[in-house]
C-alpha cells in the first residue's frame, strides 16, 4: 500500500518507518529542509531504541522516502497520516493550527479517493473539522479517520509492531476496509483492532493518558503520606499491584510525570471540560499534584541544608523525562535545576542521550554545566540527585561515589536504591515515600 505521513516528529517517524518495515511504500513529508536532507542521508533525528536499524534498512530498500513537498509526498497515496504537533496554547487547549493548515492544503491536491488519518492527539470533534477543511478544496471523495497512537517513548517501535490494541474511529465502510488491510500484518499476534466512531476514538486517547497520569499522581500522594507515617511506598505498591483490578503498571512513586503526552493531554481534556461547563475535579487535582511533586526534591534539598544552598554544587543524574529517550519536554529534572539555581546552587548534569536537547532548549540557564559520564560530575559535588531512572544508574559503584562526593549524600527521585544498602554503605539517602536513612551522616 502507498502511504504518506505528514510530519516527521516522534510519532510520524516511528509510524512511517514501521509501515515501511511491513512492505508499504511510505513517503514522509516535513517542511524542515535541513531535517529532510539528514533523514535522506540516514540520520535519525530522534533517539528511540530499535528505530535506527529499521530506518536505515527501509531507506536502503527504497520503501521509505522523504520530501518537503506536500503534493509530491501524497501523490498516489491511498492513506495519508497527519502526525503533526498539537501543542497546548495559553489556556491549555490543543493548538490545531498545524493540523488544520495542512488539511486546508490537502483538498486541492487530492486526485482520487483517499483515507486521511488523524494520528495526532486531537480534541473530540477534530475529525469533523479536518473533513470540513479538506472538503472546501477537494473535488474527489475522501474519508477522515481518527487513529490515535499509544506509543511509549523508549518502547515505541515495539508498541507499533506488536500493539495490544489499535483504535480506529470511522463510520465509513470503505475507510474501514482500507484500515483493516493496512493494519492486517500487525494483527498476527492476536492484537485487537477496535472500530468505533470518530469522536469516541478521539476521546479514547485522552481518557487513556489522563487515567495513567491519575495513577501516577495518586501513587505520589500515597508516597508523600508514607514518608510522614513511616510506611514504605514500594511495599504498598507491591501489595496493591498484585490486585488484578488495579494492575502493576504506572504505580511507581517518583518526582512526577513529564514528556510530550501526559501534561499536554491532561490540560487539553481539562480545557474541554471547562468549555462544557463541567467541573472535572479529579483531572484538576492530577495536574496540581504533578506540579507539586516536581518540587519535592528541591524542597528536600533545601530542608537538608537549612534553606541555604548558596555556593553548593549538585551532581544530577538524568535529564530526560524518562529513560531510553532524549525527550526533555516537561521533564522533572528541568524543574529541579531551575529550583536549585534560583536558590543559589550550581548544577553539573549527565544524561546518556538528552544533554544536547537541554543545551538547545535551556542553554541560557545559569550555573548549569554538563559532564561526559555519570562519575565525572561527582567530583567536588556536595550531593548527588537522581532524576531519571536510566539502567546505567541502577548499580553504581558506591565506594567510588563516596570517595568522589564531598559528602555521601543522595537525593533519589526514582527510588533506584535500597535504603538499607545505602545506610550500610554510610550514605545519607532520601528517596520518595520511604524512610530517610542517615548512615554516618547522623
Amino acid at each position: 500500500m502507498k502511504v504518506a505521513v505528514v510530519g516527521t516528529g516522534y510519532v510520524g517517524l516511528v509510524t512511517g518507518t514501521c509501515f515501511a518495515e511491513m512492505g508499504n511504500d511510505v513517503t514522509c513529508v516535513d517542511i524542515d529542509e535541513a531535517k529532510v536532507k539528514k533523514m535522506e542521508a540516514g540520520v535519525v533525528p530522534i533517539y528511540e531504541p530499535h528505530l535506527e536499524g529499521l530506518f536505515a534498512r527501509n531507506i536502503k530498500e527504497g520503501r521509505l522516502k522523504f520530501t518537503t513537498s506536500l503534493s509530491d509526498g501524497i501523490k498516489g497515496a491511498q492513506v495519508i497520516f497527519l502526525a503533526l504537533p498539537t501543542p497546548p496554547n495559553g489556556n491549555g487547549a490543543a493548538d490545531l493550527s498545524y493540523v488544520l493548515d495542512v488539511s486546508d492544503k490537502l483538498g486541492p491536491l487530492l486526485e482520487d479517493y483517499v483515507v486521511v488519518v488523524d494520528k495526532s492527539t486531537v480534541p473530540v470533534g477534530t475529525a469533523e473539522r479536518v473533513a470540513a477543511q479538506i472538503k472546501k478544496g477537494s473535488k474527489v471523495p475522501f474519508d477522515v479517520v481518527s487513529n490515535p497512537e499509544f506509543l511509549r517513548e523508549g518502547f515505541a517501535v515495539d508498541d507499533f509492531m506488536r500493539p495490544d490494541r489499535i483504535v480506529v474511529g470511522t463510520d465509513s465502510k470503505q475507510a474501514r476496509k482500507v484500515m483493516e488491510e493496512l493494519y492486517a500484518p500487525f494483527m498476527r499476534d492476536g492484537s485487537s483492532l477496535i472500530f468505533m466512531d470518530e469522536r469516541s476514538a478521539e476521546m479514547t486517547k485522552y481518557t487513556a493518558n489522563t487515567f495513567l497520569a491519575m495513577k501516577i499522581s495518586f501513587m505520589n500522594e500515597i508516597a508523600n503520606m508514607c514518608e510522614q507515617l513511616g510506611a514504605d511506598v514500594e511495599l504498598v505498591r507491591e501489595g496493591i499491584g498484585t490486585d488484578e483490578r488495579i494492575g502493576k503498571r504506572f504505580l511507581l512513586a517518583g518526582i512526577g510525570y513529564g514528556g510530550s503526552c501526559f501534561p499536554k493531554d491532561v490540560q487539553a481534556l481539562e480545557h474541554t471540560a471547562q468549555e462544557l461547563g463541567y467541573d472535572f475535579k479529579i483531572i484538576r487535582a492530577v495536574r496540581e499534584v504533578n506540579a507539586r511533586q516536581k518540587q519535592t526534591i528541591v524542597n528536600k534539598v533545601l530542608a537538608y541544608y537549612g534553606g541555604d544552598v548558596k555556593g553548593k554544587r549538585f551532581a544530577l543524574w538524568g535529564l530526560a523525562f524518562k529513560p531510553d529517550t532524549d525527550d526533555i519536554r516537561e521533564a522533572p529534572a528541568i524543574d529541579i535545576i531551575k529550583g536549585l539555581v534560583v536558590a543559589g546552587a550550581s548544577i553539573v548534569a549527565y544524561d546518556p542521550e538528552a544533554i544536547a536537547n537541554v543545551k538547545k532548549h535551556h542553554g541560557d540557564l545559569p550555573n548549569l554545566t554538563f559532564g561526559d559520564d555519570e562519575y565525572e560530575i561527582l567530583e567536588d559535588a556536595d550531593a548527588l540527585i537522581v532524576a531519571t531512572e536510566w539502567d546505567a544508574f541502577r548499580t553504581p559503584d558506591l565506594g567510588k561515589l563516596k570517595k568522589m562526593l564531598k559528602a555521601p549524600i543522595i537525593f533519589d527521585g526514582r527510588n533506584l536504591y535500597k535504603p538499607e544498602l545505602l545506610e550500610k554503605a554510610g550514605f545519607y539517602y532520601s528517596s520518595v515515600g520511604r524512610k530517610v536513612v542517615r548512615g554516618e551522616q547522623g
